[in-house]
Formats: structure tokens, sequence, C-alpha cells
């Protein structure tokens, strides 16, 4: 086979060149394992064509999604990083640089201005890949002042959660978080805007627990994992087992938690029709 080796290939090289292939260029399922060209998955929305698994997407690309290139990302204010000092095994002084280093953001939570179809509204959306979309102090302030822009302006707003739970590093501060976001998302009712809330996988803890489950119309993605604690420590704690799909979607819709159920392709324009019904 020398033949092939010495004249084939070298003369194949001299025809097509020596091309660098890029790295990266595959994600795998989580799911069902297949591997799916990046490309590919985005033009599918981040959507997996084999079995319909929903990956986690970032906040930007999300807004991405939302809106298009149409929005204003907004300055949230300012937190004085690790009031508590606090320290494990890393500092989380050192933990926040490098998550925001990482994701070239602040925290967990960006807002912006933008326009869905024709409707003028605000978006407040927690990204999972900064520190797991924990809320602390900096991720409430960003929905006290998404809810503050919508009712300056007079415009809906709409939050899309996947977080972990409450951030554990600033303790009773991260825990005031849910009853000062709640607050702001009530204010909007008063002021008759409609408030839209869309799950996204996962929303846990203390995120599922305040503000989240209190839009006018609660949306959830196909198969988002939804609740408080984590299936696993509630088995533990009932000493019972659990259906298989708790906590999804699909399982709450059914037990009237949440109002619908939609697959990512359709998000915007239901998000849309029900601003336009209630507006």
């Amino acid at each position: 086979m020398n033949w092939i080796t010495n004249f084939v290939r070298p003369k194949l090289q001299a025809f097509v060149g020596k091309k660098e292939v890029p790295e990266n260029l595959w994600e795998t399922c989580p799911k069902c394992s297949q591997m799916l060209l990046k490309r590919e998955l985005e033009n599918n929305l981040f959507v997996c064509k084999h079995c319909d698994y929903h990956f986690r997407i970032g906040a930007k690309k999300r807004f991405e999604l939302l809106f298009g290139s149409n929005y204003i990302l907004m300055e949230t204010p300012k937190i004085k990083p690790d009031p508590l000092k606090f320290k494990d095994n890393k500092k989380y002084a050192d933990r926040l640089k490098d998550a925001q280093k990482k994701n070239s953001t602040n925290d967990s939570v960006m807002v912006a201005s933008g326009t869905l179809g024709s409707i003028k509204l605000t978006a407040a959306i927690f990204d999972f890949n900064f520190l797991g979309g924990s809320m602390g102090m900096a991720a409430g302030e960003a929905i006290i002042a998404a809810c503050d822009h919508s009712l300056k302006n007079k415009i809906p707003l709409v939050i899309f959660s996947s977080s972990g739970g409450a951030r554990m590093q600033e303790g009773i501060l991260s825990l005031m978080q849910m009853p000062r976001t709640v607050i702001a998302v009530n204010s909007l009712a008063k002021s008759n805007l409609p408030f839209i809330s869309v799950l996204t996988d996962p929303t846990t803890g203390g995120v599922s627990a305040s503000f989240a489950m209190l839009g006018d119309i609660i949306i959830a993605e196909k198969n988002a994992t939804i609740g408080f604690a984590g299936s696993r420590v509630i088995e533990e704690t009932i000493k019972e087992k659990l259906p298989q799909n708790f906590q999804k979607s699909e399982y709450l819709i059914e037990k009237g938690m949440i109002d619908i159920v939609v697959h990512r392709r359709n998000l915007n324009q239901k998000v849309l029709n029900i601003l336009e019904f209630l507006l």
C-alpha cells in the first residue's frame, strides 16, 4: 500500500491544500447522546433535531432569539461584591471575578428593552452559566430595575428564569431578594401592566418560590425542570419514589401549576399573542 501513502495522499494535499480543522464544531446531546453540528444546532434554536431536547442557552443568546438585534441592554444597579467576605475552598470574590470574566457580564441577570412584533417590552433574563443563575443582591436589583423600567414606560415585563435558587455565599442578603422581587412584580398589577413569567431549564429554589410563579401567565419551555428542592432530596425526605417526570413542565401543567408548555420555536409567537390579547 506504499503507493497510496507516497503518491495519492501528497497529490491530494497539493490539490486541496492543507486545511486547519476548527475545534469544538460538535456538541453532544445530553439526552440522546447524538453528535450535533454546532452550526446546525444554533440554526435549530439550540434544540436537538433527534430527541427535541432543549439546550440551556445564555442570556445574550436568549435576547437575540427574543428580539433579534432590536434591543438595548440596560445598566443595572452596581452592588458591592462579597458583602459577607464569604470563603469556602475559594473566596467568593474570586468566584465572582472568574464568572464575570468567563461570561462577560456582571451577574446572573441581564435586562434589556426591545420590541417583539409591534410591542415594546422589558425583558429580564437569567443566565445559568453565571454561578448556576443564582439570585443574589445584584440579581434582585436587576429584577427590581426591570420592573421600574416597565412602570416608568408603561410597557409589559417578561422574565426568563433559569436558576438554581438563592446564592448561598450572600446568606440572608440573598434570601431577602425573594420578598423584594415579589413586591416589585406585584407593583405591575396595580398599574395593569402584564407580567409574563417564562420558566426554562432549570427553575428551582428561591426563584421558583418567589416572582417566577407570580406571572399573569406562566409559560414553561418543553421538558424544563421546575421545582423548589431537588427530586432526590424530596425522595429521601418522604421515603417515597417520585413519578418519572416529576418536576417537568408537562407534569406541572397536568397539576395546574403553570399555564402553558411551549416548544422553543413557538415561544416568541406565543408571548406576542398573549401580550396582544392582554393589552
